[in-house]
């Protein structure tokens, strides 16, 4: 079972984990938080979550190939 099924809808996670799940590194996310493509809250002073909807949205589907 992958950490996004495991974990139940609109949950947090933090951008460590989510950067595993998407296999990029984080300052990849923290670019994204920044542009605005990917909604962050802060919890306290300096942890950021994200919520795993967001990370989902992020994937793009790879069109068939008949399409390229």
């Amino acid at each position: 079972m992958s950490t996004i099924e495991a974990n139940t809808v609109g949950s947090f996670i933090s951008l460590r984990k989510a950067a595993d799940m998407l296999d990029v590194s984080v300052r990849t996310l923290r670019r994204r938080v920044a542009s605005g493509e990917l909604p962050a809250f802060r919890s306290g002073r300096r942890i950021i979550r994200i919520r795993i909807d967001d990370v989902e949205k992020l994937l793009r589907r790879v069109p068939a190939a008949d399409r390229w």
